[in-house]
């Protein structure tokens, strides 16, 4: 399947969106891709109860004249950024918008911490949305500044900084090894080093194991998880002379290792609906505690980021 060599990036007008922009503009323009700007707008719900009370009903003009304001900001934005920037405002719920709109892009980009819009509903009631559903792979980038901290505007972060070191969490999945894949991608790009993970929680207190009995040879759980890490990497490695990836095994669940790994790394990239490790835990019950607390964006490949549109949703 020949990919579209467009960025899907949404925006509601907050300082997290301007900034998820900004990252994607950088990245568009190292590797040599487009970006689409979507912005999307809906009109509330009110009964005729509550327009009786003496609420007022908001215009469909004026609404879309804000967000066509949004829409306008983030353009004159990244007007001299060097990369072919379209547009679209468009109308519906935010996250259905961009997982409908990610079947004709190669790569989507959003932001958390907005004030509505797709940011805060996608990390709100309905935040595995797009990450799970999404037809292409989908990048969450953070609102957070070097020192981890929220910046009260968009100006006050740091310019978008290259990307030297992606890492990626490998459990055997089919998804995971598309993430892999999607990681060596990237960091050729940016001439990154790239270093694969893979976790299972076998230690005292992990808790996830501990129905194991104890007579259970931990550090023999841990040398076959290495082994069947060098197993998928090797094959990576050959296809690709010269490619090196670091490979890591430790003892932690997938958000914990994660989010510390996020600390020291520019881009983490994991799997979804895997067998278990990274890529089972990430849009499970463990999917808020990375992509809030995350210091660095996350990618998200899920399996239907290989498929075709049509076959993807039969399946």
């Amino acid at each position: 399947m020949s990919r579209p060599t467009t960025i899907l990036v949404g925006v509601d007008g907050s300082a997290p969106s301007l900034h998820a922009l900004d990252w994607a503009i950088a990245h568009a323009r190292r590797i040599g891709w487009s970006v689409h700007v979507v912005c999307s707008y809906a009109l509330p719900s009110f009964t005729a109860a509550s327009l009786d009370g003496g609420y007022a009903a908001l215009d469909d003009a004026t609404i879309q004249d804000g967000a066509r304001a949004v829409l306008d900001e983030a353009i004159a934005r990244v007007k001299d950024s060097g990369v072919e920037v379209t547009a679209t405002l468009t109308t519906g719920d935010a996250a259905g918008v961009l997982v409908e709109l990610s079947k004709e892009h190669g790569l989507a980009i959003v932001g958390t911490r907005g004030r509505g819009g797709f940011t805060e509903r996608l990390l709100g009631t309905t935040s595995s949305a797009l990450p799970a559903h999404a037809y292409c792979p989908t990048i969450v980038v953070p609102f957070r500044d070097e020192a981890g901290e929220i910046p009260s505007d968009v100006d006050s972060m740091p310019p978008v900084q290259p990307l030297q070191r992606i890492v990626v969490g490998v459990d055997g999945s089919p998804s995971a090894e598309l993430a892999l894949q999607e990681a060596i991608d990237a960091a050729a790009a940016w001439n990154a080093e790239v270093v694969a993970v893979a976790g299972v929680p076998v230690g005292a207190g992990a808790g996830l194991l501990a129905w194991l009995p104890a007579s259970i040879d931990h550090e023999q759980v841990l040398a076959d998880v290495a082994e069947g890490l060098n197993v998928i990497v090797d094959r990576f490695e050959a296809e690709r002379p010269g490619l090196k990836v670091r490979r890591i095994v430790l003892d932690g669940t997938g958000a914990e290792l994660l989010t510390e790994f996020s600390q020291a790394s520019d881009l983490l990239v994991v799997g979804s609906r895997g067998r278990g490790g990274f890529a089972g835990l990430l849009l499970g019950s463990t999917s808020q505690a990375v992509l809030h607390h995350a210091r660095c964006p996350v990618m998200v490949v899920t399996k239907r980021c290989a498929d075709e549109p049509d076959a993807a949703e039969a399946g």
